[in-house]
C-alpha cells in the first residue's frame, strides 16, 4: 500500500486539500455574520461547506484511483449527459441572480455549467488526441470539435452565464493551442472567434452587462450603485495592509461586500490577513497549476497531456477571472475563487480534476520507473531517457508544450 502511494504526487495531493482547508476558515470568518442577518445559524455556510468537502474528497480518492485513460472510452457518455443537464437546467433549473443556472434538490444545489468545464476538457483531450495523426488538416482535424463546443458555450450564454461561457471559451483555447494545429488555422480560428463575438454582442449588450463595466472601469462616477462594491473591495484590500487586521477582523464583510464567502473572499482575506495572506493563497495555486503543466510535459501519451493542460488552464483561468473581478481589472461575473469560495459545485469539480491529475501523475512516475527493452541493434526507437538514465515509451504526438 505504502509502495502504491509513492506512486503519487504529493504536491497536487497535499496542496489542494490544504488550500481547500484554509477556503473552509475563511468562508465561515466571511459568511457567519450573513448567515445570522439570513436567519440563520452563523455556521450554517461553515457545516454545508465542510459537506461538500467530505463528498469532494470522496471524489478525489476515487478519480486517483481510477485510469485515466478510461475517460477516453466514456466520452460520449460524459458529452450526452452534459448536454441533458444544460438542456434541462433551462427549462427545470431555478433563478438566482438573474440566471437559471441551478437545480435544486432541496438542500443541495448543483450547478450544471461547473461539471461542463471537466467535461469539456475531457471530450476535447480525447478527440484532439485522436485527431494527432491529421491535426494539421483543419476540416477533418480541427473543426469537428468545435461545432460541439459552440453548441455548450451557447447552451451556457443562454442562462445566462457570461463569466462560465468565457472560462470554458479559454479553456477549449488552451487545449486547441496545445493540440499542435498549424498557427494558419489557429489565425481562422481567431478570425472567425471575433467575428462571432462582434456579431453576437449587440443581443448581449444590457443595462446590467454595461452597469457591471461602468462599474469596473470607472466605480467611482457612481460610488452608490455601479461602482459600490468594487470600492468596497477596495477598502477590503486597503485596510488589510502587509499582515491584516487578524482573522475574524474584518468590517467589509458585515454586509458591505457582496457575496463576501464566495465572489469577494479574497478580499476578506486580504483584509484580514493582509498581503502576506494573499501571497500564500496565490502561491499554492501557482503550485498546482505549475505543477500540472510539468505532469503534461512529462506525460507520454497525448490525451492525458491535454487533460492535464486542461485541467491547469481551468484552475488558472478561473483564478484570474475571479482576481481580476475584486481589483478592478475585470467586471463582477459571479466566478468563484478555486478551492476557496463557497460553493459545492465548484468544490467537487475542482478536487475530482484533482484526482484526474494524480492519476496522470501516477502515471508517468510509473512509466519512468519502468525501463524500454531495447531493439536487437541496441537502440531505443520512440522512447525517452530521463535522467536516472531509464527510458519509457513516448506516442508519437505533436502537443505544443
Amino acid at each position: 500500500m505504502i509502495k502504491k502511494l509513492k506512486d503519487y504526487d504529493f504536491t497536487l495531493m497535499i496542496t489542494p486539500i490544504l488550500l481547500t482547508a484554509f477556503g473552509i476558515v475563511m468562508i465561515y470568518s466571511a459568511s457567519m455574520v450573513l448567515a445570522v442577518v439570513e436567519g440563520q445559524e452563523s455556521t450554517y455556510y461553515l457545516v454545508r461547506q465542510i459537506q461538500w468537502f467530505c463528498l469532494a474528497m470522496i471524489g478525489f480518492t476515487a478519480t486517483s484511483i481510477f485510469p485515466y485513460k478510461y475517460y477516453q472510452k466514456l466520452t460520449k457518455v460524459i458529452v450526452l449527459a452534459i448536454l441533458v443537464l444544460l438542456v434541462g437546467v433551462l427549462f427545470f433549473g431555478s433563478t438566482a441572480n438573474n440566471a437559471r443556472s441551478w437545480f435544486d434538490f432541496g438542500p443541495v444545489s448543483l450547478q450544471p455549467a461547473e461539471f461542463a468545464k471537466l467535461g469539456l476538457i475531457i471530450y476535447l483531450a480525447s478527440v484532439y488526441s485522436k485527431k494527432q495523426e491529421y491535426i494539421n488538416e483543419f476540416n477533418r482535424g480541427v473543426l469537428p470539435p468545435l461545432i460541439l463546443t459552440s453548441v455548450i458555450l451557447g447552451l451556457i450564454v443562454q442562462q445566462p452565464d457570461i463569466g462560465t461561457a468565457a472560462i470554458i471559451f479559454m479553456i477549449a483555447c488552451s487545449v486547441i493551442f496545445s493540440s499542435g494545429i498549424r498557427f494558419k488555422h489557429l489565425f481562422i480560428l481567431a478570425f472567425v472567434g471575433l467575428a462571432l463575438v462582434a456579431f453576437a454582442i449587440p443581443s448581449m449588450v444590457t443595462d446590467e452587462r454595461i452597469s457591471r463595466f461602468a462599474g469596473a472601469y470607472q466605480p467611482f462616477e457612481d460610488p452608490g450603485d455601479d461602482g459600490y462594491h468594487l470600492i468596497q473591495s477596495y477598502l477590503a484590500i486597503g485596510d488589510g495592509g502587509l499582515i491584516g487586521e487578524g482573522l475574524g477582523q474584518s468590517v467589509q464583510k458585515l454586509g458591505f461586500l457582496l457575496e463576501p464567502h464566495t465572489d469577494f473572499i479574497m478580499a476578506v482575506i486580504a483584509e484580514e490577513l493582509g498581503f502576506l495572506g494573499v501571497t500564500i493563497v496565490v502561491g499554492m495555486i501557482a503550485i498546482i497549476v505549475l505543477r500540472g503543466l510539468f505532469i503534461a510535459r512529462k506525460c507520454s501519451d497525448s490525451f492525458g497531456a491535454l487533460l492535464a493542460i486542461g485541467i491547469s488552464s481551468l484552475v488558472a483561468i478561473q483564478t484570474f477571472i475571479n482576481l481580476g473581478a475584486i481589483s478592478g481589472l475585470l467586471p463582477i461575473t459571479g466566478v468563484p475563487l478555486p478551492f476557496v469560495s463557497y460553493g459545492g459545485s465548484s468544490l467537487l469539480v475542482m478536487m475530482i480534476s484533482m484526482g484526474i491529475m494524480n492519476n496522470i501523475a501516477r502515471s508517468v512516475k510509473q512509466k519512468e520507473q519502468k525501463p524500454v527493452p531495447v531493439n536487437k541493434q541496441g537502440t531505443e526507437n520512440n522512447a525517452v531517457r530521463n535522467r536516472g538514465g531509464k527510458t519509457w515509451e513516448r506516442e508519437n504526438r505533436s502537443i505544443r508544450f
